[in-house]
C-alpha cells in the first residue's frame, strides 16, 4: 500500500488490485477511526477524507498502515438484466481490441456475468467487471471525450463496463444501448445498479 497526500483533508491509498482496495475499503469502513469522514473506493484506490480538526493527516496515515488490509473478493448481491441493441458507435474499435468480428462484439459481451465493484464518474455509474476468470482483452479509451453521451449508452474502456446514467461527456468506446432507467431520484434506491449488483446483458434487436 501507498499513501500519498491528497490536499490538506485527505489521503489516497493505493494498492495493486481491485481486491486490496475493497478489502481497504470494508476493513476501513467496519470502524472507522474518529475524524475519519468519508472512505471513498476506486479501481486500486481508496480515497480518506478526514477533518482535521479530529484527526491530522499523520495520525490518519499511521492509523491505515495499522489496520492492515486483505483482498476482499467482489461482492455478491442480486442479479439483474438488461436488455440491449448492440449497435454502438465504437464496436469497430472494441472488435480491434478483442481481436473479432464486429458481429461477435455482442456475443462475447453478453456471455459474461458482470458485477459492480463501486460507483464513480457520476451518482448511479456502476464500475462493472468480470465475475470470476471470463476476463476480456482490455479496451482502451477514446482518444478524444464526447462532448455528450445519451443516457442509457453501455460503453467499455480499460478492464471496465459501464451504463450511463444520465447524459454526459465520455470518453469510454460506445457498444450499445438500453433503455433501463439506471437512475431516478424518486426511486428507492434510485441507482438501478450497486456495488455488488450482478449484471446480464441480453440482446435485443431495434
Amino acid at each position: 500500500m501507498r499513501v500519498l497526500p491528497y490536499g490538506d483533508r485527505a489521503l489516497l491509498a493505493e494498492f495493486d488490485s481491485l481486491e486490496l482496495a475493497l478489502g481497504a475499503h470494508a476493513a476501513w469502513s467496519a470502524a472507522p477511526a474518529p475524524g475519519v469522514i468519508e472512505l471513498v473506493p476506486g479501481a486500486r484506490t481508496v480515497l480518506v477524507r478526514i477533518d482535521p480538526e479530529v484527526i491530522g493527516l499523520g495520525h490518519a496515515e499511521y492509523w491505515l498502515r495499522e489496520h492492515g488490509v486483505t483482498a476482499l473478493d467482489l461482492p455478491a448481491g442480486d442479479t439483474i438484466t438488461l436488455p440491449v441493441i448492440y449497435d454502438g458507435d465504437d464496436l469497430d474499435v472494441v472488435a480491434a481490441a478483442w481481436g473479432c468480428s464486429v458481429d461477435a462484439v455482442a456475443q462475447r459481451h453478453a456471455e459474461v456475468e458482470w458485477v459492480c465493484a463501486f460507483i464513480g464518474f457520476t451518482a448511479g455509474f456502476g464500475y462493472l467487471v468480470p465475475v470470476g476468470a471470463a476476463r476480456l482483452p482490455a479496451v482502451p479509451r477514446r482518444a478524444t471525450s464526447r462532448s455528450r453521451v445519451p443516457a442509457g449508452s453501455i460503453a467499455l474502456a480499460a478492464d471496465y463496463c459501464g451504463v450511463y446514467p444520465r447524459a454526459s461527456a465520455g470518453g469510454w468506446q460506445l457498444i450499445g444501448r438500453t433503455d433501463a432507467v439506471l437512475w431516478d431520484a424518486e426511486r428507492d434506491p434510485p441507482a438501478l445498479v450497486a456495488p455488488g449488483t450482478r449484471v446480464r446483458f441480453t440482446e435485443v434487436q431495434a
